[in-house]
């Protein structure tokens, strides 16, 4: 099986709002970048959509060593919330449903599917890694906010009588 080392990131531009993630997936000497976004999403979303998309890129299956700057993530799986989750019909402690169980779903199938070590790293910090996937992220954010800038029209303006 193969070992292949992932960072991941999201980001999120008010919370809900425009949002990115970033992966960064790394096999021996290879590396390959990935990222993405969502006009109106959540940073847990992106935080998970980065691990997600990771996972999913991946061709067979393999060892994985996650690094993530985030607790929610990191904890869902190696405190075992997830399958306190899946015991209990997808309902938390306090007997509210999962948020954002749609994507726990789709990582369940991707922790099945690899072997997963996960890692807690800071974030913000000097982990260039960490920093790069932030930097992605972030970029895609922008990208999105340009869109939707230039979707929105200006109001319409009344024209002269004699144009």
């Amino acid at each position: 099986m193969k070992k292949v080392t992932i960072y991941t990131d999201g980001a999120c531009s008010h919370n809900p709002g425009a949002g990115g993630w970033a992966a960064i997936l790394m096999y021996k000497t290879v590396r390959r970048e990935i990222s993405g976004g969502a006009s109106e999403t959540t940073n847990n979303r992106m935080e998970i959509t980065a691990a997600l998309m990771g996972l999913q890129a991946l061709k067979e299956a393999c060892e994985v060593d996650l690094y993530t700057d985030s607790a929610y993530l990191c904890d869902t799986f190696s405190k075992g919330w997830i399958m306190s989750w899946l015991k209990k019909g997808w309902k938390k402690a306090d007997g509210k449903p999962v948020e954002n169980r749609d994507l726990w779903e789709l990582m369940l199938v991707q922790t099945k599917r690899h072997s997963v070590n996960w890692h807690k790293v800071k974030g913000h910090s000097d982990n260039e890694f960490n920093n790069r996937c932030d930097e992605l992220a972030r970029g895609e954010i922008k990208k999105i906010k340009k869109a939707l800038s230039n979707e929105i029209d200006p109001a319409p303006r009344d024209l002269p009588e004699d144009a």
